[in-house]
Formats: structure tokens, C-alpha cells, sequence
């Protein structure tokens, strides 16, 4: 086995740097970090393209909020992680509001989420969004049956008004098995890591899975429109599904052309 020192680890400032380092020090083999590397390879291409991209909004005053919706622990977090890495974070924000106050409780539904809206040259992601009163809150009987309706009736029109005014809206729901969906939720439990993430509702996710599933296939069925369709990710292999939400994203913002050929994968990805 090759000798390195600190000096050498210095020079290492990229995720696939680490396992190229590691080769040539005979640390590991090669053979066995193959797919693990050229992920990290095709994962940093492309976070250097989402960084151009994100240049190209700013100088153009462009508006991008991106919707993540999903099941428990189907990767939402994890994906928005990866695409915000190596933005400037002066220009793109996460909101991942909370349950409503009591206040909020009593305005209009969109009410606290439109004060979230990107400003210009702005890159938004929502984590959860809106899209709670279609799934979570009938789900678990946090709103009522006219509630419920009355949203399905509204987010068409409210998301048709802000692409009129020149937001760039795109929507991705990401799906999970419920075999994988139990695996996951497992090993939160197991990793104190990832504790955190364990809520009341992840505690129910699989007890509720027909339920989830009903609402689901509704709000993609009601709320996707030509304008503001749903891309649905299969998200059983993470690393997969998040260089394919991420290509749709390059590929989608009217006016930017990656500097690379980008091409989706049409048995991860489908267009409701």
C-alpha cells in the first residue's frame, strides 16, 4: 500500500476525488467503488450545470419554484441536498413550513405558503408544499371532505396564475415500494442520524399505505395540467432517482440549455 500524507488529503476537494485518491493509494480496489464512482462523477456534472443553471435565473430575473412531494421517506430530503450543494445560497431557499398556527389556521389555505414564493432570479424548493391538503391532511382527517374538495378546485387556477406572471413552476412526486418504504423507515429508527426524521406520521405511513395511495393517485390525476403536469420518480435506487429528478430540472427551465447532452431515463420517470 502507497504512503499519503495531510498534504495529499488537501488537494481532495470532490466526493469522487476521494475514492480516485484511495485507488491510486491502493487503499481500495477500484472494481469494487465502480458504480459508487461514476455516480459521484455523473452527480458533480450535473451540480455544476444546476450552478449555471441557477446563474442563468439570476441574470434573467427568472422565478423557479420546485415542488417535492412524495411518501415518507422516499428521498425528498436527501434529492434537495444533492441539488443545493454547490449553489450560492444566497439565491435559493428551502421552505419546509411547519404545521399551520393557530392564526394561520384561520386565513386562506395558500395564504402562508405564497409569502414563500421565489423572488426574481430566485431558486425555490418546496419540501411539501400545498399538496399536504391532497394527501397527508385527508389521510389522517386534518381537514375536512369540503376542504379537501375545495383545494382541488383552487391549486389548478392558483398555479395557472403564476405561470401567467412568469413563474417557472415544475413539480416532482416521488414514489417508493412499500417494501423499500419499510426498510427505510427502519433503519431511521436504527440510525441516530437520522432519529430526527421519525415522526408520528412516519410512524403510520405503512398502516396508511391504501389510504395514501387513493389520495395519491387522485391529486396526480386531478392537479397535473398541461401547464403544470406532475413528474413522478421512482425512488427504490436513491442515487439514481436523484441524477434523474435533477436532469428533468436542466432540461425543463425554458431558455436554458445545458452545456451537455441531457437525457432522462423513461423507465425511472413518467409524465402525468
Amino acid at each position: 500500500m502507497a504512503e499519503f500524507d495531510l498534504n495529499d488529503l488537501e488537494k481532495i476537494n470532490k466526493s469522487e476525488e476521494i475514492i480516485d485518491f484511495l485507488v491510486a493509494k491502493e487503499v481500495i480496489k477500484e472494481k469494487k467503488f465502480k458504480k459508487q464512482l461514476a455516480y459521484e462523477r455523473e452527480l458533480n456534472k450535473l451540480q455544476f450545470e444546476l450552478l449555471k443553471l441557477q446563474q442563468y435565473l439570476y441574470l434573467n430575473n427568472k422565478r423557479l419554484l420546485v415542488i417535492f412531494e412524495g411518501r415518507d421517506a422516499a428521498g425528498k430530503g436527501g434529492t434537495i441536498s444533492r441539488m443545493i450543494a454547490k449553489l450560492n445560497p444566497k439565491k435559493c431557499r428551502i421552505v419546509a413550513l411547519p404545521k399551520p398556527t393557530e392564526e394561520e389556521q384561520g386565513q386562506w389555505y395558500f395564504q402562508r405558503y405564497i409569502k414563500q414564493l421565489p423572488n426574481k432570479g430566485e431558486f425555490v424548493f418546496f419540501d411539501r408544499s400545498w399538496y399536504n391538503r391532497a394527501t397527508v391532511e385527508p389521510v389522517f382527517g386534518f381537514c375536512t371532505e369540503t376542504q379537501y374538495e375545495l383545494f382541488l378546485q383552487q391549486v389548478t387556477k392558483l398555479e395557472q396564475l403564476l405561470i401567467d406572471d412568469g413563474v417557472i413552476l415544475i413539480k416532482f412526486f416521488l414514489s417508493i415500494s412499500k417494501d423499500e418504504q419499510q426498510k427505510r423507515l427502519e433503519e431511521r429508527k436504527d440510525d441516530p442520524m437520522k432519529q430526527w426524521k421519525v415522526g408520528d406520521l412516519d410512524e403510520k405511513a405503512q398502516e396508511k399505505w391504501d389510504d395514501y395511495t387513493r389520495y395519491i393517485e387522485k391529486m396526480l390525476k386531478k392537479t397535473a395540467t398541461k401547464t403544470s403536469p406532475w413528474v413522478e420518480i421512482a425512488t427504490d435506487d436513491k442515487k439514481i432517482a436523484r441524477l434523474e429528478t435533477i436532469k428533468y430540472l436542466l432540461t425543463h427551465v425554458g431558455g436554458y440549455v445545458p452545456s451537455h447532452a441531457v437525457e432522462n431515463d423513461e423507465k425511472i420517470l413518467k409524465i402525468h
